[in-house]
């Protein structure tokens, strides 16, 4: 089978970053900070701030906007009757700022959705890709790209922004008392203490009602033992912290945004995004991203929505099959069904449906370890592609030596557990210098999409950089037994 390869090589960098907010986990060092500041006479802090501001200005015209908001970090460390100048907020916020270079590592494990900002036409087709990028400490998080792909399948790249920026985080949405209590019954802590907690909850709250209870309860709650209680409201409060919403500015290029851990259940990290643009009942759009959160200690499946890559939503997914890595939505529902791929053994291909897109009770095996490449695991490589002739949904297989190639398998349009058909032999597979990197032997995918008859790939070698392919999507059918 041809298959072609672009010369784009989307590389990590160590001249992007991040400003982010720098608090040492130490309380009293944050004390001695704020006090060796606020001990310094006016003009030596005027002086202070005018050298900081000189030095980091030309980094972002918002610079001192992000400044006030780190100091809001430590706010409340400073006594209430004390008048602190605007100058000096900066000076402290900018004390309390540091520079990460998030994609220092490795930019890998793509996918590639149409972009909703632009329009769509037979001659060329805009796209943003999202990259999983990992920098200092392994913590992972989701970066952006533009680009274009011609009538001659060539792609090009906009230049990505030196300069990037976390969206304002925001718990304003109301939250379902059913559907949060449903989702707490998955951590096997829901007890009396929750049961009294969720009693006295209207069907909908905010998280400052339910955040008063929480610490109401912590207090009084004295015939229980403590060790269960902290464990049950620590729980409770962490599960409505990874339920939010984040905004990015309008004027942000798209390269500027990153979707960056802010909940407790990504703390070490949000890795492989699987973007999917959706079509609803009514026609509309919208984008999807089912992703792994990471804590350190275990995974979880959680959901990102947006229409306009501005404005996300982030849900928890829950129920007894939203578990493990790997979970990919398809692009439209199926007999009144949101369906979805995903992993339940860790080697098995699995096929769910529900009419929740944030609950998965029920999961069938679809796809097993079939052929020597694939003899460890098989898994998906990103949401379902509709064809005429059915789903094409792009595989990887794990082979001898941990070697990881890409797939595919057709499902039936109208029964996806039904597959029709399958490549005996990879459709892309690790050679020369793909097989090495921080990771080797490994290529991977999270998302592809299908322009003009052609299958267009972006792929990650190695768990390091970002390449490109494309082929016929005729031939790859034709080769399917």
């Amino acid at each position: 089978m041809k298959v072609e390869k672009s010369k784009i090589r989307i590389k990590p960098s160590a001249k992007r970053w991040l400003l982010r907010p720098f608090v040492p986990g130490n309380p009293d060092q944050v004390e001695h900070i704020l006090l060796r500041i606020l001990s310094t006479d006016r003009k030596h802090t005027d002086d202070m701030y005018r050298r900081v501001f000189q030095k980091y200005k030309h980094f972002h015209k918002d610079i001192e906007e992000i400044f006030l908001r780190h100091f809001g970090h430590v706010q409340h460390r400073i006594p209430t009757n004390m008048q602190i100048d605007d100058d000096v907020k900066l000076i402290i916020g900018a004390y309390f700022s540091q520079f990460y270079a998030l994609e220092s590592t490795a930019l890998f494990n793509p996918s590639i959705v149409i972009n909703p900002n632009k329009n769509l036409n037979d001659k060329s087709l805009n796209f943003i890709l999202s990259l999983r990028a990992v920098g200092e400490g392994h913590i992972s998080s989701v970066v952006f790209r533009e680009g274009t792909i011609d009538e001659n399948f060539e792609i090009s790249i906009k230049e990505p922004q030196p300069f990037i920026m976390e969206p304002e985080k925001t718990l304003n949405r109301p939250y379902e008392k059913n559907r949060f209590i449903r989702n707490l019954n998955g951590t096997g802590l829901n007890n009396e203490i929750s049961e009294l907690i969720f009693k006295t909850l209207s069907d909908e709250f905010s998280f400052e009602e339910l955040n008063s209870l929480l610490e109401i309860h912590q207090k009084t709650s004295m015939k229980i033992s403590p060790m269960i209680v902290e464990d049950t409201i620590n729980n409770i409060r962490n599960l409505a912290l990874s339920n939010y919403d984040m905004a990015f500015s309008g004027d942000q290029d798209i390269s500027e945004r990153v979707i960056y851990p802010m909940s407790p259940s990504q703390t070490n990290g949000i890795e492989d995004a699987r973007f999917v643009r959706f079509e609803e009942d009514n026609g509309d759009f919208k984008y999807y991203a089912t992703f792994t959160a990471y804590n350190g200690r275990k995974v979880v499946p959680e959901l990102l929505e947006t229409k306009d890559f501005l404005h996300f939503k982030v849900s928890s997914l829950s129920g007894p099959k939203a578990k493990n890595k790997g979970m990919a939505l398809f692009p439209k529902k199926i007999d009144g069904n949101y369906m979805m791929l995903g992993r339940q053994d860790n080697e098995t291909i699995y096929l769910m449906a529900s009419d929740d897109p944030l609950y998965w009770k029920e999961a069938i095996p679809l796809a097993k370890p079939t052929y020597a490449w694939e003899f460890v695991q098989i898994g998906n490589c990103g949401s379902p592609i509709e064809l005429d002739e059915g789903w094409l949904v792009l595989t990887h297989g794990v082979g001898a030596m941990r070697r990881y190639c890409i797939g595919a398998i057709l499902l039936d349009k109208k029964n996806p557990d039904k597959v029709l058909g399958r490549l005996k032999q990879p459709l892309l597979e690790p050679v020369g210098e793909e097989s090495f990197g921080y990771v080797p032997n490994v290529l991977y995918s999270c998302g592809a999409l299908v322009f003009n008859g052609r299958l267009i790939l972006p792929y990650a070698m190695s768990d390091s950089k970002t390449l490109f392919a494309h082929a016929d999507i005729q031939q790859i059918l034709s080769e399917m037994v």
